[in-house]
């Protein structure tokens, strides 16, 4: 009954709740680079603060420009993508029509020589509704998000400076004998909760970038915005990467057909650097007391995608992760969290 009101809650509350948990992300990751400064460099807290977000602002507000510039570019020159578009629709248009009485061709796409390619692929596979939602979706998700940037960043300046304080505050609150066991709890998950998050984002950070030189090596119009692309959605596990590998390659393929060369350098350079960030350096560098199953990932996507909409999605292993810790580090919660990780314990 509890998980079932709190799941009605997250639903109906969702303009509250999102910014809160975005907050709470954001302040996790920049935590440790406060702290740092403090330490090592000797800087006031508040000054620190000052410092990391003026940073990030710097770098959010020329990378949206940049992007914002890389989309209008995308607009300006539609019609040579559409007229290359339009060629390679031909192209096959005439390969299906040459072979629409195939029965393997049949078996799989009925084609009805009445109507345009598009037309049939539209009608057998109802894509194009489901396009038009995904694009609704992922603007208003995104028009939302932005909306709530300013919010998001004054919580997580206030939560930031709440940190510094936060022992002191659980030893007043807390009788002396359970005062030291919660502080050490509450430090093992914010500790955990903040290493995962912070390989995370420094993980989809080089995902990005190495989409971005590759897309300049194989001079692939628009590099920054696939680059991005890969970034954020390197945030959903293993769909993610798979939509932005298929969102990439399909560009290069209309860019650069009938040249084979760039587009199966994209295709394998993209590919290659999912598979090895994701499955092969994130796994060691988290460890894998980290790692969640991936029947409870499918779950979690599904849950919080319908919940949260593509925010939901984005969020969804990372809130997964901190339930997770959460769980283990309470002792009669503890079998939860085993049974949500993707080892087994002894």
């Amino acid at each position: 009954m509890s998980v079932v009101l709190a799941g009605t809650m997250l639903k109906v509350l969702e303009s509250f709740f999102k910014p809160v948990v975005l907050a709470i992300l954001l302040a996790a990751v920049f935590y440790p680079l406060v702290k740092k400064l403090n330490a090592k460099c000797k800087i006031p807290w508040m000054l620190g603060i000052v410092i990391v977000y003026v940073v990030f602002l710097v770098i959010f507000t020329g990378i949206f420009n940049l992007l914002s510039t890389s989309l209008m570019t995308i607009v300006e020159t539609y019609p040579k993508y559409e007229e290359r578009f339009r060629t390679i629709y031909h192209t096959l248009q005439n390969e299906f029509s040459a072979n629409s009485n195939s029965g393997v061709l049949n078996f799989f796409f009925d084609f009805n020589q009445d109507q345009t390619l598009l037309e049939n692929i539209s009608n057998q596979l109802n894509i194009l509704p489901f396009l038009k939602n995904f694009a609704l979706n992922f603007t208003n998700s995104l028009v939302t998000f932005l909306k709530s940037t300013f919010l998001v960043l004054l919580l997580s300046i206030f939560l930031i400076l709440e940190m510094k304080s936060f022992k002191a505050k659980i030893l007043n609150a807390f009788s002396s004998e359970n005062n030291q066991k919660i502080n050490d709890i509450m430090h093992r998950i914010a500790s955990d909760t903040m290493h995962y998050i912070s390989i995370k984002f420094l993980i989809s950070l080089a995902t990005g970038l190495l989409v971005f030189v590759c897309c300049l090596i194989a001079r692939i119009d628009f590099p920054l915005v696939w680059g991005f692309l890969a970034f954020v959605l390197n945030f959903v596990p293993t769909f993610g990467s798979i939509i932005s590998w298929a969102v990439t390659t399909i560009f290069a393929f209309l860019q650069c057909y009938p040249h084979p060369a760039p587009i199966i350098f994209i295709a394998i350079a993209v590919l290659v650097i999912n598979l090895v960030l994701g499955n092969v350096v994130e796994p060691r560098i988290e460890g894998e007391n980290l790692g969640i199953s991936p029947f409870v990932i499918l779950v979690s996507l599904s849950l919080w995608g319908w919940l949260w909409g593509f925010m939901g999605l984005i969020l969804a292993v990372p809130l997964m992760v901190i339930i997770k810790i959460f769980c283990e580090n309470i002792s009669y919660l503890r079998p939860i969290g085993i049974l949500l990780g993707s080892e087994r314990h002894a």
